[in-house]
């Protein structure tokens, strides 16, 4: 007997989305491509590596957070490269101001009208590095473009090109000339990753790579942004069955309703995990959502949204501890 969460013979019922171009094989043809093309940079990081992936197809943006010199700037600038597309990298310094990030309008002496000057914010993959050190109010003027895709300046709006994805890195530990993201500003990450440090065997393998020679510089596109944009509609075709949807809901107010927790899991986070676990699927090449999807993605997805009590860091309990606890307490669809 079929799972009841896999996609019925007779399909999804009610008004389903367009058809799209591209075909579940050509979104695991294509990702592996780019998967490959990451992984020539940045040695031993597969996880990491899917994680970035699942966030581009389902048109979230991602937090890279650790300590220096573990790869964050380069997973960020090897997926740049690894797409045929628009990429600006943008270096947040205290100094660094909104108009820097969105844009400027700048009067033309020979037109004799003002002409706006798009900002870093322009393009489709926007790498910000070390974004918790500039000031709030830089901060701040990203929170339009990650969640509308669109960029208001003098009473203009400016559309962002499809598709846009913002890498962010952090160091979590050096509070030393950094703010801390605020609440509304994290809850605009669709996930959140930790690099780690390498393997050794991985950490040995890099020095035969990187130790002569830049293999970023060798890195060259395999695929497109318009082909990324298509590979995007083609995950919004995988199914969620509604005991999956139920699973997802009870997952995100277990966090809401967790003693040790003073903020759980927002809407927004509960749309994010859809999106991503669709993603996800496609990746493993399903056409459907499983409970060991939304698992999986519970702990990236929602641990840098939530905010732990005083309780539970007096007992030194860590939020991806207490998302999986939160995880583990939900019961499972049926399967028959």
């Amino acid at each position: 007997m079929s799972l009841s969460y896999e996609k019925s013979a007779g399909g999804q019922t009610g008004m389903s989305p367009l058809p799209s171009l591209y075909s579940l094989e050509d979104v695991v043809e294509v990702m592996g491509r780019v998967r490959e093309g990451i992984e020539s940079v940045i040695e031993g990081k597969r996880s990491s590596v899917d994680l970035a992936l699942v966030v581009l197809l389902a048109e979230g943006h991602l937090l890279v957070e650790d300590v220096p010199g573990v790869g964050k700037t380069m997973l960020a600038k090897a997926l740049g490269r690894s797409i045929d597309c628009t990429v600006r990298r943008v270096q947040f310094t205290p100094d660094l101001l909104p108009s820097d990030i969105t844009g400027v309008s700048v009067f033309n002496q020979e037109t004799r009208d003002f002409e706006f000057k798009p900002g870093g914010i322009f393009a489709n993959i926007v790498v910000g590095d070390e974004i918790n050190r500039a000031s709030p109010k830089t901060q701040s003027a990203m929170l339009e473009s990650m969640e509308e895709r669109q960029v208001s300046v003098d009473g203009t709006t400016y559309l962002l090109e499809a598709p846009f994805m913002v890498v962010a890195t952090q160091n979590p530990i050096e509070m030393e000339g950094t703010y801390p993201l605020p609440e509304a500003q994290r809850d605009r990450f669709m996930a959140r990753i930790e690099m780690g440090y390498p393997t050794p065997t991985a950490e040995l393998d890099m020095l035969d790579s990187h130790g002569s020679f830049d293999p970023l510089e060798k890195l060259t596109p395999v695929t497109d942004a318009a082909t990324v944009s298509g590979l995007i509609d083609a995950v919004k075709l995988i199914h969620v069955s509604p005991a999956v949807k139920q699973y997802l809901v009870q997952i995100v107010n277990a966090t809401r309703h967790s003693r040790d927790l003073r903020l759980g899991a927002s809407p927004r986070a509960t749309l994010q995990l859809l999106r991503a676990s669709r993603a996800y699927a496609a990746l493993a090449g399903r056409d459907y959502v499983s409970p060991d999807d939304l698992a999986a993605l519970a702990v990236p997805v929602l641990a840098h949204r939530v905010l732990p009590s005083t309780e539970a860091q007096l007992a030194r309990r860590t939020v991806t501890e207490i998302i999986s606890h939160a995880v583990a307490t939900v019961h499972l669809p049926d399967r028959r």
